[in-house]
């Protein structure tokens, strides 16, 4: 693998003069999106220190992939659509449940029990084993999401390519997002954590104790937190205005299942649910 790396970082420094006709430099990117493809390899994992960890490189390998292959059409039953990418096949050997609507793009990884409702998953995606996707939830480019994770209906999970260096969205296991969040720009959510339907998080906005007030992060969801979504005020010249935060309202037993019907009572408390 250190050789594949080396070749994708001298593609990358000549980027700039690479096409869709340069058959060497594809090959070698196909090399390496096709490890994303299989699993064998991933674009950022947390480390033994809890640290996120990007592998640059295959990043770079997906954005070369845009730049030497050419817009082709591709049919699908009765569609038709016309892309640089073609879709992940093969489903039922890899033990994953795709319902009609839903497509994952080649270079995402889906493991064995994955269920994908009407949804997409994009390229450098990973999503872990026995994972929900549910109906019309996305699951953006390089965004890692756990095992035993539900992501609920209309979850709109962000994708980031660019800066190759940046940390994708990281949503770890057992985690349980509730319907119509939108996690973005490289924010967290620890394992075991909810969010009730409707946050917004991304790395700017504060996740705050509502116990005590104080700020615990920026971004980062703590595991098994059960988090809403809230405002904080703000002063500006034309008035005073509420800015979205996440309050953490509860704390989980570590490793208790969800009782969604529990989490559902206890979150219409604040006035959401899952």
């Amino acid at each position: 693998m250190a050789d594949l790396r080396a070749r994708i970082s001298e593609l990358w420094e000549r980027r700039a003069d690479l096409g869709p006709g340069d058959t060497e430099a594809a090959a070698t990117v196909h090399e390496a999106v096709d490890l994303l493809d299989r699993g064998e390899a991933r674009v950022a994992e947390i480390d033994a220190d809890d640290r996120v960890v990007v592998h640059e490189w295959l990043k770079q390998a997906i954005l070369l992939l845009f730049r030497t292959r050419a817009l082709a059409t591709v049919e699908a039953g009765p569609f038709e659509y016309v892309d640089k990418l073609p879709l992940k096949r093969d489903f039922a050997a890899a033990g994953v449940r795709v319902v009609p609507g839903a497509s994952a793009r080649w270079g995402s990884y889906l493991e064995p029990g994955v269920v994908m409702m009407p949804s997409y998953v994009n390229i450098g995606a990973r999503v872990g084993a026995n994972t929900m996707v549910d109906t019309w939830a996305t699951v953006g480019s390089c965004a890692q999401i756990g095992s035993d994770v539900h992501l609920s209906g209309g979850v709109g999970i962000g994708g980031v390519l660019e800066p190759p260096q940046a940390a994708p969205v990281m949503v770890e296991d057992e985690a349980l997002i509730g319907s119509r969040c939108m996690i973005t720009q490289g924010a967290r959510v620890g394992r075991g954590a909810v969010l009730g339907e409707g946050c917004i998080l991304n790395r700017g906005i504060p996740v705050i104790d509502a116990a005590t007030g104080k700020e615990l992060s920026r971004g980062v969801v703590p595991p098994w937190s059960v988090g809403i979504g809230a405002s904080r005020a703000r002063q500006y010249p034309g008035g005073t205005f509420g800015l979205p935060c996440i309050l953490v309202v509860r704390r989980l037993s570590e490793g208790r299942r969800h009782d969604t019907a529990q989490l559902n009572d206890m979150l219409r408390e604040h006035g959401v649910a899952i």
